[in-house]
């Protein structure tokens, strides 16, 4: 409802004869999203617009000024197809006549005759539909609290009476129009993107993957971080399984791009993955099948993807390594520096040579041991200002720096990516996953 104002001054008419309104005081920032003017003071005023059937002569829009003199433009609409019309993005509220004519009887009379309530305020509904991010105050009779009352439950930011509307309360409504409207839209908003927070949420923990590593002494961590905006997954993957022999099988790859076909891809070849894992596949078999999956998968030819597999003994103290395109591992061991697994002889990435093959290479671990495998996101981001990059080299200096600190696990996975951004000089353009899987024997 309206509310008191303070006492304002009068104006005169302008030479045109049509009222011009002023605010009482400079118009607060408005946002209201899209199609809506931003109003600042001292800047473009607010604008009105009127709809009701005879503007001139039925009804008497009063003068009203703000403190500095600003004026609020006035735009009058007789119909609803003129106020189409004049809606451009420079309106920021809408005062509209309920009793606008062509908006619908009150009551009407179905086929056999007996009458039936039909929609009272099919005028505003139209409205709300053509301007839905617009302020909307509706004019009403004295005598008709209930629809002025039914018009803001189904939208309207207010309500007036035709007898008692003068520019205090008109002043007062208009602004008080624009910022419930601002403040309604930005608690939409706000509320839109904790549920689309807590969807993507939801989707990730089902997107992910969850190691499978029951009865394994070996410790497992891993961060994710979609190169996208506000994307969930990028093309990267990674996953983390036991069979029944005890071997630990771990996996990370990349399909080139960054797009959701890209994304949907590198889930169909995780889960792939790990179907043929858990069913005995290893090494250049298991590649060979993934291959035969990715080209029947992806959306074009030009798509392919690089891989990782290691396969640790049961024992813990042996892997074997196979490279498709992919970086090679980092693994650390106490006592010793930090260094990258071998990668000569290693096979192309998926998808690009037909029956290509992917030797499986031998690798000592020991007993204690930390075993780092990452996508390239983590080693292309630059250096500061400059075109150089991370690269392999730059990223081993930096994990062994944080080795010395005495980081590890997720501690230790989060610095690397943190100050690999913070190198980058903000937010890195591709996607970056990162796993360690580490022992300790004894």
């Amino acid at each position: 409802m309206p509310v008191p104002v303070p006492r304002q001054r009068e104006t005169p008419a302008t030479e045109s004869g049509q009222a011009v309104l002023h605010t009482v005081a400079p118009p607060a920032p408005v946002a209201l999203g899209a199609g809506v003017a931003q109003a600042t003071p001292h800047a473009t005023p607010l604008t009105l617009l009127v709809i009701e059937d005879d503007p001139a002569g039925g009804l008497t829009v009063p003068e009203i000024l703000d403190a500095d003199g600003h004026r609020i433009r006035l735009r009058t609409a007789r119909n609803l197809t003129e106020a189409e019309r004049l809606l451009t993005p420079d309106v920021h509220c809408i005062l509209l006549d309920l009793d606008l004519p062509g908006s619908g009887p009150r009551t009407g009379t179905t086929g056999a005759g007996t009458a039936t309530a039909v929609d009272q305020l099919s005028a505003l509904h139209q409205v709300l539909r053509l301007a839905p991010r617009h302020a909307v105050l509706v004019l009403t009779g004295e005598d008709e609290v209930e629809r002025a009352a039914e018009a803001v439950r189904v939208g309207a930011q207010d309500f007036l009476f035709r007898d008692e509307l003068d520019g205090r309360l008109l002043s007062r409504a208009i602004r008080y129009a624009v910022e419930r409207k601002r403040a309604d839209i930005a608690q939409y908003k706000l509320a839109e993107s904790k549920l689309r927070a807590q969807e993507n949420a939801r989707l990730e923990r089902g997107l992910l993957p969850t190691p499978l590593l029951e009865g394994s002494d070996l410790r497992f961590a891993a961060r994710y971080r979609p190169g996208r905006s506000r994307a969930l997954l990028g093309g990267d993957f990674y996953d983390a399984v036991r069979t029944p022999d005890g071997t630990v099988h771990a996996m990370i790859g990349d399909v080139c791009g960054h797009g959701p076909d890209e994304a949907a891809l590198g889930v169909e070849l995780r889960i792939a993955w790990r179907a043929l894992t858990l069913a005995g596949l290893c090494g250049d078999d298991l590649l060979a099948t993934l291959q035969e999956v990715l080209e029947v998968e992806r959306p074009c030819e030009e798509i392919f993807a690089t891989l990782c597999t290691v396969d640790i003994a049961p024992d813990g103290r042996r892997a074997g390594l196979c490279l498709a395109g992919h970086p090679a591992p980092l693994i650390s061991r106490p006592g010793r520096r930090a260094q990258l697994l071998p990668y000569e002889n290693s096979g192309p990435a998926l998808g690009l040579l037909p029956r290509a093959r992917w030797p499986r290479r031998q690798v000592e671990l020991g007993g204690t041991w930390s075993l780092m495998l990452y996508t390239d996101g983590l080693i292309e981001g630059r250096i500061g200002e400059g075109r150089e990059r991370l690269g392999q080299d730059g990223m081993v200096e930096m994990i062994n720096r944080h080795l010395d600190r005495g980081l590890s696990g997720e501690g230790l996975l989060e610095a690397s990516v943190t100050e690999a951004r913070r190198l980058n000089g903000g937010e890195l353009t591709d996607d970056v996953a990162v796993v360690l899987l580490s022992r300790a024997e004894g």
